[in-house]
């Protein structure tokens, strides 16, 4: 659960102090561009290099992988309090990603593989509520950091140097399902074909999942802001309330009978009606309860997508599996923001781009409902966990 945090603290913690770095490098050319990558590089690195990520995880292990990882991950995270050059600095960013990119693939695969079931089930829920409370927890350390120096978020990073040896003392090494499948593994990965029609699908619609998800953490503060809402302590407030909507959502989805696919077009019903209710209202009290209501459904959303994902991989191809699962899930993390402002440009308003979002998100539900009405109680495990 800390390891699947890390990602989440990359993308948050240095958030609060951007005008500062800004600031700090006002006579280098390109830095009006080149700082807001600094936040935003390591989620489009995270998601080039997560299906890569993946092969490494079924040839290498995942255990040793995600020790390694996290080590490059304090040491990348760090450059920043040392290097002089804003290239530099954008450049470690990308290496940055580059072990968030292991370290998310890692835990993810690791969950599936210690666990099985509606255990897997929870666990992958807890994920969830773990990284969108971290996400809070972040923000509020990074901004604290910040009154420091532009710098000072930096050295949260060397966590991972304390991560590392309890994931290589704590953690077991899984093995495959049986004694066989353990020995012949690395070999058929060589051989074997790798699923790709059957993970296709869920791939492309995490990468639609990831662009609601992410729509209130990132846009919340403009929608408020266009009415007339200035207070940073209210943004922070309400952003606290919409990361506890995800929490209450990842727990109802513990509670919730049968496959995902079940009851998956529900998590985009409440969705599309908290971006409607979002868009429709010059209330900010409004406005906030339908916040609400989009991040409860974003807290089921998220756990229902990972768990069909992986009930749909054995042994073998788990690593690569959750490599593309992750890739496609920060792809849309990426994309949110530039989606919602070409959508602002077309419409006129963020709110009318945020309808048009809900209206796209309700239309998703409804397609899934075919498909969820056909689909079995259970869901049948791979061959391999059968044993």
């Amino acid at each position: 659960m800390a390891g699947s945090c890390l990602p989440i603290l990359g993308a948050v913690l240095i958030a609060p102090v951007l005008p500062r770095m800004q600031d700090h490098f006002a006579g280098v050319s390109g830095s009006a561009a080149l700082v807001p990558l600094v936040l935003a590089v390591p989620a489009l690195s995270l998601a080039v290099l997560a299906p890569f990520a993946g092969v490494l995880v079924d040839r290498l292990g995942r255990k040793r992988l995600l020790v390694a990882a996290t080590v490059l991950y304090a040491l990348f995270g760090t450059a920043p309090l040392w290097l002089s050059s804003l290239y530099g600095i954008v450049f470690s960013r990308v290496l940055v990603g580059a072990a968030e990119a292991a370290i998310m693939t890692c835990c993810t695969t690791l969950i599936g593989d210690y666990y099985s079931g509606r255990v897997r089930d929870r666990y992958l829920a807890l994920q969830t509520m773990c990284a969108s409370a971290s996400a809070t927890v972040f923000f509020v350390v990074g901004g604290a950091l910040g009154s420091v120096g532009w710098r000072a978020p930096f050295w949260l990073y060397a966590v991972g140097l304390l991560l590392a040896p309890a994931m290589a003392r704590a953690l077991p090494t899984p093995a495959s399902p049986t004694a066989a499948g353990a020995a012949t593994a690395p070999a058929d990965t060589d051989v074997r074909p790798f699923p790709v029609r059957r993970m296709l699908g869920i791939c492309l619609l995490t990468v639609f999942g990831a662009l609601v998800f992410y729509t209130v953490p990132v846009e919340m503060a403009y929608l408020m802001d266009d009415l007339g809402e200035k207070s940073t302590g209210v943004v922070g407030a309400v952003t606290a309330g919409a990361s506890a909507a995800t929490m209450l959502g990842s727990v109802l989805f513990t509670r919730l009978a049968g496959t995902p696919r079940r009851f998956l077009p529900a998590p985009f019903l409440l969705c599309g009606a908290g971006f409607l209710l979002m868009s429709a209202t010059d209330h900010l009290a409004l406005l906030v309860v339908g916040a609400v209501v989009n991040c409860v459904g974003t807290g089921l959303l998220l756990p229902s997508l990972l768990t069909l994902a992986l009930s749909r991989l054995d042994f073998a191809d788990r690593g690569r599996g959750t490599g593309l699962w992750t890739a496609a899930f920060f792809l849309g993390e990426f994309a949110c923001p530039l989606v919602l402002l070409a959508g602002k440009g077309a419409l006129g308003t963020l709110a009318s781009a945020v309808g048009l979002l809900g209206v796209l998100t309700l239309l998703m539900s409804a397609a899934l409902v075919p498909a969820a009405r056909r689909t079995p109680a259970t869901l049948p495990r791979p061959a391999a966990e059968q044993l």
